[in-house]
C-alpha cells in the first residue's frame, strides 16, 4: 500500500548548484521533474543512460524523455496526490536495460517537484535468470543418473540380485551412473572455483610435445573403444608457456571430446604453431561437425548441439566452459571452427611469455 508523504516547508532550500552537487553523488540515474512534469535537474548517470542522442534532458518532459505510460502515471501520483510509487520499467532505446524506479515528491523552493530514482538491475535479473538455468540444469543433469540407479536398485532388491545372467549387468549400469553423477559434481565444483577466482595458475616453459603425448596415451584406451586414430602432429621444440596441470586439462578436455563425437575409424589431429607473441594448439577431429548455428553457443555451461547423442556418450557439459575459463585465466582465448560433415577444430591460443 503506497503511503501519503507529509511535508515540512524549509526556510533555507537548497540552491540549484547544491541540488545538482547531491544528484552527482547518486550513482544511479536521478531526475527531478516539476509540477509541469518538465524535467529540471539530472545527474550525469541519467545523462547517459536515459537521454536519446542529441535530445536534451532538461526542460524536456518526462514523457519525451521516457515513454512508458506507468512512469507518466506515477509522476502524476507525486504531483498530484503526494504519493511515492515503485515501478519496474524496460527502456527498449537504451539496449533493453530493466529500472526498478523509485518516484517521490519533494518540496524544492517551496514548490512541489517530483524525483525519480531508477536503479539498473538489467545485470541483476540477468544473473538470477543464469542462476535459475544453472539450477535447473543442475537437477536435471543429476536426476538421469539417479532416477537409473534408484531402478536398477529397486530391481536388485526385488529378486535380481539372484539373477546371476543380469546381476552384475546392473551393478555396471550402477556404478557407470554413479561415476556420471561424480564427474559432473567435480566439474561443477571446479567450474565454480575458477569463476570464483579462486584457481591461480603458475606459468613455466612446457614440453608441449611431451605433455600430448601424454594425453593421448592416457586417452588411448577410449580412443581404442571407438576406434579413433590419436596424431601427436606438434613439432619438437614448440615454445609454450603455461601451467603444465591446467593445460593438460583443457587438452584432455578438447581430445576427450573429439574422441566421443568422431566417426569410427576417424581420427583426432593435435598440433601447434608459434608466433613471436602466442602459440596456437589445435585439436582437429574427421567428426560430423557441428551446425554454424551453434558455434557461438558452444563454450557456454551445459549447452550441446546435439542432446541425444550426448546422453548416449555420456559427458557433463561442462568441459568446453572449463577450456574456455582455465585458457582466460592463462591470459590466452580458445576458439572453434567448424564445417558440418568435415570435423570441427578447437585451437587453445596461450601468450609466449617473452625472455628478459
Amino acid at each position: 500500500m503506497k503511503e501519503r508523504i507529509a511535508f515540512e516547508k524549509s526556510d533555507a532550500a537548497p540552491s540549484t548548484a547544491v541540488l545538482q552537487r547531491l544528484l552527482e553523488a547518486n550513482r544511479e540515474s536521478v531526475l527531478v521533474v516539476d509540477a509541469e512534469h518538465r524535467v529540471v535537474a539530472a545527474n550525469r548517470a541519467a545523462h547517459f543512460a536515459l537521454a536519446r542522442p542529441g535530445d536534451p534532458i532538461i526542460l524536456s518532459l518526462v514523457s519525451e524523455v521516457i515513454r512508458d505510460l506507468q512512469l507518466d502515471e506515477a509522476f502524476n501520483r507525486a504531483l498530484d496526490d503526494r504519493i511515492s510509487s515503485e515501478i519496474k520499467i524496460d527502456l527498449i532505446e537504451s539496449g533493453r536495460r530493466r529500472y526498478d524506479v523509485f518516484i517521490s515528491p519533494i518540496e524544492l523552493d517551496g514548490r512541489l517537484h517530483a524525483i525519480g530514482v531508477f536503479y539498473d538491475v538489467t545485470r541483476v535479473e540477468r544473473l538470477e535468470r543464469v542462476r535459475q538455468e544453472f539450477l535447473s540444469n543442475i537437477s536435471h543433469e543429476l536426476r538421469t543418473p539417479l532416477t537409473s540407479i534408484l531402478a536398477f536398485v529397486e530391481t536388485l532388491e526385488n529378486g535380481g540380485i539372484d539373477d546371476a545372467e543380469n546381476n552384475l549387468r546392473f551393478l555396471g549400469i550402477i556404478r557407470r551412473n554413479a561415476e556420471r553423477m561424480h564427474s559432473l559434481i567435480a566439474d561443477i565444483l571446479e567450474l565454480s572455483m575458477i569463476e570464483a577466482g579462486n584457481v591461480s595458475i603458475q606459468t613455466k616453459p612446457v614440453r608441449l610435445r611431451s605433455l600430448v603425448e601424454e594425453v593421448c596415451t592416457a586417452l588411448s584406451s577410449k580412443a581404442a573403444e571407438r576406434s579413433v586414430k590419436l596424431v601427436n602432429s606438434v613439432p619438437a621444440g614448440v615454445p609454450a608457456s603455461a601451467d603444465p596441470v591446467r593445460l593438460e586439462q583443457m587438452l584432455t578436455n578438447l581430445v576427450d571430446n573429439a574422441i566421443k563425437f568422431n566417426r569410427p575409424g576417424g581420427s583426432v589431429t593435435i598440433s601447434a604453431v608459434s608466433a613471436p607473441e602466442k602459440t596456437s594448439i589445435s585439436v582437429s577431429d574427421t567428426g560430423e561437425g557441428i551446425m554454424p548455428d551453434h558455434l557461438p553457443r558452444v563454450f557456454e555451461r551445459f549447452y550441446r548441439a546435439d542432446r541425444g547423442r550426448t546422453r548416449e556418450i555420456g559427458g557433463t557439459g561442462l568441459g568446453l566452459a572449463i577450456v574456455k575459463h582455465l585458457a582466460r585465466l592463462h591470459g590466452g582465448e580458445v576458439s572453434v571452427a567448424s564445417e558440418p560433415g568435415k570435423g570441427t577444430a578447437f585451437t587453445i591460443e596461450l601468450p609466449v611469455k617473452q625472455s628478459k
